[in-house]
């Protein structure tokens, strides 16, 4: 098992084309007060000893040096003993609409953003349960199975956005048909699936899917996010909206919450709504609902044990900087005798 402990220090690798910038304007600022003080020939001989190979060796030097010191700055860690260990916990299931009318921005950030921080909120509050995500928009992808790993959640659910699907809608029924063949136990009766929607233009089939899904055990908790009122759904390029999405008859787009919807599949399923607008107030409903659920007892392995590594590209790093001070900018005499380049 490989973790990075402190990834935002990754950020000391700016330095290094700042360097290499520097050392370029340098080098063309040399040249130039040269051919003010002498013909090139002439600076030649004056000051044979002069190497613009060495400070390119220098420059590589010191940039082998920033990264590996970037890297003992963000403290990888290996995994070094693997065990099984027993847990108590509700298997969940996340079903995110990745739809664009989530680009909405009448819940801030954007309906989408704040999808992703309801979910990342409620694992962070999460113990010993095991989770599984979905991203659905015309259809349902799987994007992670039931899992304990927490990190890899949190990662695929970042990575989530509206163009990650061609097909458009709300397919909501796809959604709740995939998420039943993530339970693998029959037997099992705490099984969750948090639907995180505007419900909107959602398929026909969403009841009779949630009603099924009832049948076979999965309590569906559905999470509205936006406003009713609605909002246009934004355009943007590099960050920058343009316009707006229009209809065919050219007028803006108003893409509203349809929470009545989200409250029927709900009730259909043994759930309950959520209005997503709070986020402190969801992950506080969503912790006394599964604290009042029964737990199943499974087996997970995991790294217990993790050693450190940072002390390997320190080493490395302080190594290339004494490289550095023993290596001279001017030319050094035997290699010189060896003429390599027929100087």
């Amino acid at each position: 098992m490989f973790e990075l402990e402190e990834k935002s220090y990754f950020i000391v690798l700016a330095v290094i084309p700042i360097l290499a910038i520097a050392f370029l304007l340098l080098i063309l600022w040399k040249r130039k007060k040269q051919k003010q003080f002498a013909e090139h020939s002439l600076f030649k001989k004056l000051s044979p000893n002069t190497s613009v190979f060495k400070s390119v060796v220098k420059l590589v030097l010191w940039s082998f040096a920033i990264t590996c010191i970037s890297i003992a700055l963000v403290n990888p860690k290996f995994g070094t003993k693997l065990e099984t260990v027993k847990r108590e916990g509700v298997d969940i299931v996340f079903a995110v609409d990745v739809s664009k009318s989530m680009l909405a921005e009448d819940i801030a950030p954007s309906r989408i953003d704040k999808s992703k921080q309801l979910v990342t909120q409620i694992i962070n509050n999460l113990a010993s349960d095991r989770i599984g995500i979905i991203a659905y928009a015309g259809q349902a992808y799987p994007q992670l199975p039931i899992t304990t790993d927490y990190a890899s959640a949190k990662m695929f659910l970042q990575n989530m956005n509206t163009n990650m699907l061609s097909s458009q809608g709300t397919a909501i029924s796809d959604a709740i048909e995939l998420a039943t063949t993530y339970f693998n136990d029959d037997a099992q009766t705490n099984r969750i699936l948090f639907i995180i929607s505007d419900g909107e233009d959602h398929s026909e089939n969403a009841l009779e899917a949630a009603t099924l899904a009832a049948k076979e055990g999965i309590k569906i908790f559905t999470i509205g996010v936006g406003k009713t009122e609605g909002a246009p759904i934004p355009i943007k390029r590099n960050g920058i909206i343009e316009s707006y999405k229009k209809d065919r008859r050219g007028e803006t787009v108003i893409t509203k919450l349809n929470d009545v919807v989200l409250r029927e599949i709900a009730t259909n399923a043994n759930g309950k709504y959520i209005n997503g607008l709070n986020t402190q107030k969801v992950v506080e409903e969503v912790k006394d609902t599964l604290l009042a659920m029964d737990k199943k007892e499974f087996e997970t392995k995991q790294y217990s044990e993790f050693s450190h590594q940072f002390q390997w590209f320190l080493g490395f790093g302080l190594f290339f900087l004494l490289i550095d001070i023993l290596v001279l900018e001017r030319k050094t005499e035997w290699i010189k005798k060896l003429n390599l380049f027929n100087e």
